[in-house]
């Protein structure tokens, strides 16, 4: 007979420890691969990427006095007649093209690259923060590329004849390929990272460290912001500072625009983790702690079973209900405190030594109450901070009811993790 297959559970399946090689915690909780592992493993991608950069360069690099041309083609369109482009060193007509072959395959390359990173660390994130990261990569990519593109045929032009118009009379503008590349090059990574604020924006918002309404709050810092990075990023003058710090600003605004949907899912699914999750659980059919306080759980006569937990009272609501007076509401920040404290009173409280008793079977016994009542305490107050937003501190609540608590209270604390990782 085969053994049935693990339980997924919420432990970051490539968490890695160094010196650790266990395959297995205790509880059911996951296992760690060696560090080593991890090492051999990033070893193998690194050699993929290197040999992916070098299979693009070989194709392109036949071609690489063609690209270095359409590279240089914006500045060539606007040098005066009979003026041309020179190069200073000996090396130069050589080394130039090859060095922009070179940057061109990590371009090109770099869908590939970013795959096998996501290869890396995939396994290691939770299954929200993979929806979360994949639509990101990808956009981020598309995004850079944009960034280039308009650095090429907007940019280039304007600023390339702002120069030659401003050119002293009696001066021969006979720009060096080598210092041109390295010009274009700084513009196309500026441009392109800069074409990246909408991402930077939207992960802000998704990770709770701003909100869409205080971005609007500090526009006007961010426009400061922009200019000074634009002064920063470009060549010095105001044509190309001026050019990178606009698109800058609209993107900032799109990424205020994006960051509103984000917002209104994550909104979305804090209602929805008021329910619970709707799988089986080690031991069966059952609905896991709720989300809601105490003070809105239904009857158990009502709601649960018999014999069932307080935990487990009013794992369902009406979604009608929500928003009548007396229903779920976030802990203020006053509340949470005192709901802590209030933990801690009851931890101590039970720690404390009880007066001795007449029979050992009696202390026993009442030591065992003592015991389960607290837990069912901790499982209370991480369904409330659960409810509250406050993810960390429910976590490590229920990490202790996995330590200490009996079986049922274990696969109750299971239930929760796992629908707090998704």
């Amino acid at each position: 007979m085969t053994a049935p297959p693990p339980q997924e559970t919420p432990q970051r399946q490539s968490a890695s420890v160094p010196g650790n090689a266990s395959d297995a915690t205790p509880d059911g909780l996951g296992g760690e691969q060696p560090f080593i592992s991890h090492l051999v493993e990033l070893r193998d991608r690194l050699l993929r990427m290197v040999i992916a950069i070098l299979l693009v360069f070989l194709v392109l690099f036949p071609f690489a006095n063609d690209l270095y041309t359409f590279v240089a083609e914006p500045i060539r369109a606007q040098l005066p007649v009979g003026s041309q482009m020179i190069a200073t060193q000996v090396a130069s007509p050589f080394l130039t093209p090859f060095k922009l072959a070179l940057v061109v395959a990590v371009f090109v390359a770099m869908p590939y690259l970013l795959y096998q990173f996501w290869g890396f660390v995939a396994p290691g994130l939770y299954t929200h923060e993979k929806r979360l990261a994949l639509p990101l990569v990808a956009s981020s990519i598309v995004l850079f590329y944009l960034g280039m593109l308009f650095a090429y045929y907007a940019v280039f032009p304007l600023v390339f004849g702002f120069f030659s118009a401003v050119t002293p009379a009696g001066v021969a503008q006979m720009p060096d390929i080598e210092f041109y590349l390295e010009f274009v090059l700084k513009l196309f990574f500026a441009f392109g990272v800069a074409f990246e604020i909408p991402i930077a924006t939207i992960l802000l918002v998704a990770i709770g460290a701003t909100t869409p309404a205080a971005l609007k709050q500090k526009r006007p810092y961010v426009i400061v912001g922009v200019f000074v990075a634009g002064m920063l990023l470009t060549p010095p003058d105001v044509i190309s500072q001026t050019l990178l710090a606009l698109p800058m600003w609209l993107l900032f605004e799109a990424g205020i625009f994006f960051s509103r949907f984000v917002q209104r899912r994550l909104d979305d699914g804090d209602d929805d983790a008021v329910e619970g999750p709707d799988d089986d659980g080690p031991n069966g059919p059952a609905s896991p702690a709720s989300a809601v306080p105490s003070a809105t759980r239904s009857s158990p006569s009502d709601r649960s079973p018999a014999g069932a937990s307080p935990a487990l009272i009013g794992s369902e609501i009406d979604d009608s209900a929500r928003d009548e007076p007396g229903r779920y509401r976030p802990m203020t920040d006053e509340e949470m405190e005192a709901e802590l404290d209030a933990i801690e009173a009851e931890e101590l409280a039970a720690l404390a030594p009880a007066p001795a008793a007449s029979a050992t079977d009696t202390n026993t016994e009442a030591d065992d109450s003592a015991q389960v009542e607290l837990i069912e305490t901790l499982i209370r107050k991480a369904n409330q901070l659960r409810a509250a937003g406050e993810v960390a501190h429910a976590k490590q609540l229920l990490y202790r009811v996995l330590e200490e608590g009996n079986a049922d209270q274990r696969a109750v604390a299971r239930h929760i993790l796992v629908d707090l990782d998704r």
